[in-house]
């Protein structure tokens, strides 16, 4: 952990697969959503959308499989499908928590980089008390350009008054590593069930690479 956060000045997380445990959610909530407008579920979804924003997710799917929804009816859909699970049942990722605050305990600064919504993490970010610990949110509805554009994370250095070459990123897909990399930031690959075919690749393209937080503390 020591030479991890040698001369690291802020930390950037990514949400989903990241800091909270939530990406079993989402597959059954596009089953589920391609069920309700009677289209076939393309099984690869999840590897297609990866990295994407809120917006630029209801975008692809929208033009890829021609639903006649606006972008911003999908939108509501996928909130309102999602919102009882993240106020409810997504927790920390083990170890996580306990990380924060042992980073924010050494005068760390803390930021969150999330494609989620915002609709969304305020659901999480209530059922968990994140607010407690971080300095700057941002999530998919506030950016254009999703990961692996550097945008989320570059903004989120800029409003920590942090420059990028002194921040460490938190990342579980290949999209949000390369985000982090085209940042000009370390980034720390971590382990997840629903990215553990790309896990040999992630290892390559991070810094580090942990299978949960408790290696750290």
């Amino acid at each position: 952990m020591d030479k991890m956060l040698k001369d690291i000045k802020a930390i950037i997380f990514d949400m989903d697969g990241t800091l909270v445990d939530s990406m079993w959610i989402w597959k059954q909530i596009d089953i589920d959503f391609f069920a309700r407008f009677n289209k076939v579920f393309p099984e690869d979804l999840q590897k297609q959308i990866e990295g994407l924003s809120f917006y630029q997710t209801a975008e692809f799917i929208k033009e890829r499989y021609d639903f006649d929804l606006s972008i911003e009816e999908m939108m509501d859909i996928w909130n309102e499908m999602a919102y009882e699970k993240y106020s409810r049942e997504v927790n920390f990722k083990e170890g996580a928590e306990d990380f924060v605050i042992r980073c924010r305990d050494k005068g760390i600064k803390l930021g969150i980089a999330t494609s989620n919504s915002r609709y969304l993490f305020d659901a999480v970010m209530d059922h968990l008390g994140l607010d407690r610990y971080f300095d700057c949110i941002l999530t998919g509805t506030e950016i254009t350009n999703g990961k692996p554009a550097p945008d989320v994370y570059l903004t989120v250095a800029e409003r920590l008054g942090v420059s990028p070459c002194d921040c460490l990123v938190f990342e579980d897909i290949i999209p949000g590593i390369m985000a982090g990399r085209n940042a000009g930031m370390k980034v720390c690959a971590v382990a997840d069930e629903y990215s553990v075919c790309d896990e040999s690749e992630k290892i390559k393209l991070a810094d580090y690479h942990i299978d949960n937080y408790n290696r750290l503390l």
